[in-house]
C-alpha cells in the first residue's frame, strides 16, 4: 500500500516518521515501502490551531492531499497530532482516506492495562484531553500550566531542537502528573521525541507517534485492510 504523509509540521517529526516507518515496514516483512511525503507550513498550522480555524486549515492541507493522490497514494496521514484539530473537516474534503493518529490511542492504552494517562502536547490537545477521543482511558493535564507547556512544545516543534531547560520543564511536568495518579505519560505531540528519546524519564512514557507508525506499518505491509482502521476524530469545539 502506498502511504502518503503530510510532513513539515514540523520537520523533526517528519524525519522521525520517515525513519520509524521504514523500520516498521521492514520489521513486518514489506518487500518495498511505497511512501510519498509532502511539505506543509508549520507557521500556518500554528496560527490556525491557536485560533481554532479548522475549515481554513483543512483547505490549506487539501492541495497537499491532492498532490499525494496524484502520485498514486492509497491513503494519507498527518505527521502532527496538533494538526488533527481539523481532521473531520479535512476528511470531508480529502480525495484520499485519512488514517488518524488519535483514534488508535485509546485501544493501545487499554490493551496495556493503562487506565489514566498524563498528556504533553499542544494547548488544544491537552485542554480537550486528546480531542475527547479516549473512551476507555482517563486523561489528565496540568491545567494551570497548559499555556506554558503548550508554548514550550510549539517552540521545540518550530526550532526542531530541544534545549536542556525545555527538556527539564517537560520532564518535570510528567513527574507531577505521575504524582497525580497517571499510569504513564503520553507524548501527544510528534516533536516531543526531541525531549524524551534516548533518556530515562524515570516513569513510563508512550510516544503517540509510535502507535501511529505501527498502524501505518501494518497498512504498508498489507497486514490490515484500510477499511478496518479508518476513523474520524471529533475535536472539541473549544477554541484556544
Amino acid at each position: 500500500m502506498h502511504i502518503g504523509l503530510i510532513g513539515g509540521i514540523g520537520v523533526a517529526a517528519t524525519v522521525v516518521y520517515y525513519q520509524r516507518l521504514v523500520a516498521a515496514a521492514a520489521a513486518r516483512g514489506a518487500a518495498r515501502l511505497e511512501l510519498t511525503i509532502v511539505h506543509g507550513d508549520i507557521q500556518e498550522l500554528i496560527r490556525n490551531n491557536l485560533a481554532d480555524r479548522r475549515d481554513e486549515q483543512a483547505r490549506a492541507f487539501l492541495p497537499l492531499l491532492e498532490r499525494l493522490c496524484q502520485t498514486g497514494c492509497d491513503c494519507a496521514a498527518l505527521t502532527s497530532l496538533g494538526g488533527h484539530f481539523c481532521f473531520d473537516e479535512l476528511a470531508a474534503l480529502s480525495p484520499l482516506p485519512l488514517v488518524s493518529g488519535v483514534t488508535p490511542l485509546d485501544a493501545h492504552f487499554a490493551g496495556r492495562g493503562i487506565r489514566r494517562v498524563g498528556l504533553l502536547g499542544t494547548r488544544l490537545v491537552m485542554r480537550t484531553r486528546l480531542y475527547g477521543q479516549l473512551a476507555r482511558t482517563e486523561a489528565i493535564a496540568l491545567d494551570d500550566e497548559i499555556d506554558t507547556i503548550g508554548q514550550t512544545y510549539q517552540d521545540i516543534a518550530v526550532a526542531g531542537r530541544c534545549s536542556s531547560e525545555q527538556r527539564e520543564l517537560l520532564a518535570d511536568a510528567g513527574r507531577r502528573m505521575m504524582g497525580a495518579g497517571a499510569d504513564a505519560i503520553v507524548l501527544a505531540g510528534t516533536d516531543l521525541n526531541l525531549a524524551f528519546d534516548g533518556r530515562d524519564a524515570g516513569y513510563p512514557v508512550i510516544d503517540a507517534l509510535d502507535v501511529h507508525v505501527a498502524l501505518l506499518g501494518d497498512l504498508a505491509a498489507g497486514l490490515v485492510p484500510l477499511g478496518s482502521v479508518q476513523a474520524r476524530t471529533t475535536p472539541s469545539s473549544t477554541a484556544e
